[in-house]
């Protein structure tokens, strides 16, 4: 209780592993949210406790199936709202739909903008998001927005390792700034692979900027999709000279062939964050250079400070 506010913390169905570890960390039970179908699909949710006057966060990444994840979002927003919640505080720890978040041609939908909308209009008071894909998303949301990164767990992880002769790799232009925060927290210097997408999941590089001769590279991206940014560019690296590849990132979407496109590939280790669930089943006959790290700690201690009304930019 702060200030005479009780919280609470619910999920939907999308993450709910990372959910649990989350409500461990903050030291609250998670909220009992009962979410079910109606036999032609539609989602019914059912709050099972009183959550009058408090303050509450809702948990849900927006990972496959996507729009299901959506739906669920949104109905226990307003389910949530309409039992009188004081404030809603929505933690999505990966916001879906965040590659169209600006027109590159006539007639193309900013899908980034709309999703903000569908929020808001369900009456979230605030977001809790990490690594957007693209950093402008924070200014389609008009309510109040924290926007987290998994630069501190992943940096934690690889300075373990004692990388010496080593360089952060961006896999394109636009992931400059996030490859030299990375870098900065290393003591190593960046490199820079210059591609062109023909077609949306597909990548050509053209060259690399950058010294990478000799060095162990380390590729970091916001997510994995179809892991082919990812694995042309480890054979680009090698080619050029490098002595290993790690590849690292905050959302493991892995479609389609990631999973075996990055167990072929010439990557000795994949390491990402749970925001999104990774079926332990799907590893199964691949190599072993998938290595998880958890978001919760970070997480759990955004929501402590949001509710205890304290910075949260201290984390970084």
């Amino acid at each position: 209780m702060v200030n005479g506010e009780e919280l609470k913390i619910f999920c939907g169905s999308a993450n709910r592993e990372l959910a649990v570890a989350i409500a461990d960390y903050v030291g609250v039970p998670l909220g009992q949210c009962e979410v079910s179908r109606f036999s032609d699909g539609e989602i019914a949710i059912s709050i099972r406790e009183s959550v009058r006057g408090t303050n509450s966060f809702l948990i849900q990444p927006l990972c496959g199936p996507i729009n299901d994840s959506i739906m669920e979002l949104l109905i226990i927003v307003d389910a949530l709202n309409r039992a009188s919640v004081k404030s809603l505080n929505v933690v999505v720890p990966y916001y879906a739909y965040a590659r169209q978040d600006r027109k590159t041609r006539a007639r193309d939908p900013i899908t980034a903008k709309l999703l903000a909308d569908l929020i808001t209009a369900a009456g979230a008071d605030r977001v809790v998001a990490m690594d957007l894909h693209a950093g402008q998303i924070q200014g389609f949301f008009n309510i109040p927005l924290d926007h987290l990164t998994a630069l501190p767990i992943l940096s934690k992880y690889f300075k373990q390792k004692d990388i010496k002769n080593g360089v952060v790799v961006s896999p394109d232009l636009g992931g400059v700034t996030r490859a030299r925060d990375l870098a900065n927290r290393l003591g190593l210097p960046i490199a820079i692979i210059e591609k062109k997408r023909p077609a949306p999941n597909q990548s050509e590089i053209m060259n690399i900027i950058g010294e990478v001769e000799g060095k162990t590279a380390i590729f970091i991206d916001d997510m994995i999709d179809t892991a082919g940014t990812i694995t042309l560019g480890a054979d680009a690296l090698i080619r050029e000279g490098a002595a290993e590849v790690y590849a690292c990132c905050t959302h493991a979407v892995f479609s389609g062939p990631a999973l075996k496109r990055l167990s072929d590939s010439k990557i000795k280790e994949v390491v990402y964050t749970n925001t999104i669930p990774v079926d332990k089943g799907m590893l199964k006959g691949l190599r072993d250079c998938f290595k998880a790290l958890s978001v919760a700690p970070l997480i759990g201690e955004a929501i402590v400070r949001i509710h205890d009304k304290r910075s949260v930019s201290e984390l970084f």
